[in-house]
C-alpha cells in the first residue's frame, strides 16, 4: 500500500487543517508514493523506535508527537531529533505525525481517555470557532434527491448525532440562456421558468471543498447557483478537551484510585480534596492547563490533564478537583486508538504497536 493511502485515512479522520498553529503534523520523512507493507505506531518517535521499525520491517512510523517540532537547521546527528531523522532517512523509513489535529476531534485522543474512565454523554469542552458553513443550492425538482445524496455522501448534513439533515423550499427559478451555452432546460434567448428546490445543509469547514465538488458533479445545470456562508455556530465535534459524566458520582478517593489504576501512574498531583462526589469530569490529554477555566465554566467536578505548573494549581480555588496524571500517562493509549482506526478502514494493512519505552519521566 502506498504511504499516501494510509495518510489519507488519517487525514480524513483528523484533518491537518485542525492542527494548532505551533504544531507540525503530517509526513516528516519519506516519499508519499512509496509502497509499505506495515506501520509501527508510537506515542513518540525516537532513534530506538526507528531501530524497532527497521527490525520488524515497518516502512512507516505513525507517531503522535512530531519529531520535527521546532526548526531543524542541520542534520549532523548532534541531538536526538537529528539522529532520529538521520536513522529514518538512512533506513528509508517514513515518519508521519498526527498530533493536535487528533486532539481536536471528538473521537480522537480525548475520547480514548474518556472511554478508559467509562464516561458518557461526551461533548467537546472548548469548541473551535469558525468550523461550520451553510450551503444553499437551487436545483431542479427532478434532481433534488440526487444532489442531496451527493452532499450527504461528501460529509454535509450532520447535526449532532443526526445525519442527512437538510431544509428544502420549493419555488420558481428563472434564467435565460445566452450564446455558447448548453442549457439543461429552456431555449437560447428565451427566459425560462423552472420549478426548483432550494436545498440547505450544514457543512463542516474541513470538508467544504469536497462538498462543493460533489455538488457540482451531481448538479445537472451548466452554471450552478449556490451560496456558502460562514456560521458563528459552534461545531460540537471539533475543539479541545472533552466533558463527560457518570450516572452516579464517586468519592474523590475512589476517583483518584480509578485514575491510578486506569493510567498506571504511581503518583497523581492534585488540588486539595473538597469532600464532594465526582460525577461530571472534564479532561484533556497532554498539556491541558489552558482549559482549567473552561472546565470550571462547564461545572465539572474534576479536571484531568497533564503538565500542570505550580501556580496553575491555585486557579480552581476549591471549585473543582484538578488532577495531573502526567503527559505521557494521559496519552499512552493513543497508539491503540490509531491502530484500531486503521484496522477498521484498512483491515489488510498490517500495524503493530511500538514496544519501545519513550516516557522520559521516571518515579523513584
Amino acid at each position: 500500500m502506498k504511504i499516501k493511502e494510509v495518510v489519507r485515512v488519517l487525514d480524513q479522520w483528523a484533518p491537518p487543517v485542525l492542527q494548532e498553529e505551533y504544531d507540525n503534523c503530517g509526513l516528516q520523512t519519506g516519499d508519499p508514493e512509496a509502497e509499505v507493507d506495515s506501520a509501527l505506531i508510537t506515542l513518540d518517535c525516537t532513534e530506538a523506535v526507528v531501530a524497532e521499525a527497521v527490525k520488524h520491517e515497518c516502512g512507516l512510523i505513525i507517531t503522535h508527537h512530531p519529531v520535527i517540532f521546532k526548526g531543524v537547521k542541520s542534520l549532523t546527528g548532534r541531538n536526538e531529533v537529528e539522529r532520529t531523522l538521520l536513522a529514518a532517512i538512512r533506513a528509508n523509513v517514513a515518519i508521519h505525525a498526527i498530533h493536535t489535529n487528533l486532539d481536536n476531534v471528538i473521537d480522537g485522543v480525548n475520547s480514548e481517555i474518556a472511554s478508559r474512565l467509562g464516561l458518557k454523554s461526551l461533548q467537546v469542552l472548548d469548541p473551535k470557532p469558525g468550523q461550520l458553513r451553510k450551503l444553499s443550492v437551487f436545483v431542479p425538482n427532478s434532481h433534488s434527491d440526487a444532489v442531496r445524496d451527493a452532499l450527504f455522501s461528501a460529509g454535509a448534513g450532520h447535526l449532532g448525532a443526526y445525519d442527512e439533515c437538510s431544509f428544502n423550499t420549493v419555488g420558481m427559478g428563472t434564467f435565460r440562456a445566452g450564446e455558447g451555452t448548453s442549457p439543461f432546460v429552456g431555449r437560447h434567448g428565451e427566459r425560462h421558468g423552472e420549478e426548483e428546490t432550494r436545498v440547505e445543509v450544514l457543512c463542516p469547514a474541513v470538508v467544504e471543498h469536497a462538498v462543493v465538488g460533489a455538488l457540482l458533479a451531481a448538479h445537472p445545470y451548466e452554471e450552478v447557483a449556490y451560496d456558502l456562508y460562514p456560521l458563528l455556530n459552534t461545531h460540537g465535534g471539533i475543539g479541545s478537551g472533552l466533558l463527560g459524566e457518570w450516572e452516579e458520582g464517586v468519592s474523590e478517593a475512589v476517583f483518584l484510585a480509578k485514575l491510578k489504576a486506569e493510567f498506571g501512574t504511581p503518583v497523581i498531583r492534585h488540588t486539595r480534596l473538597r469532600g464532594k462526589p465526582v460525577r461530571r469530569v472534564a479532561l484533556c490529554g497532554g498539556s491541558g492547563a489552558f482549559l482549567i477555566g473552561k472546565a470550571l465554566d462547564a461545572g465539572a467536578d474534576a479536571y484531568v490533564t497533564g503538565d500542570v505548573k505550580y501556580h496553575e494549581f491555585f486557579l480552581p480555588e476549591g471549585r473543582l478537583l484538578l488532577a495531573d496524571i502526567g503527559h505521557f500517562e494521559s496519552e499512552q493509549f493513543t497508539p491503540v486508538l490509531i491502530q484500531r482506526r486503521l484496522a477498521g478502514i484498512l483491515p489488510t494493512f498490517a500495524t503493530r504497536l511500538s514496544e519501545t519505552g519513550t516516557n522520559p519521566i521516571h518515579f523513584h
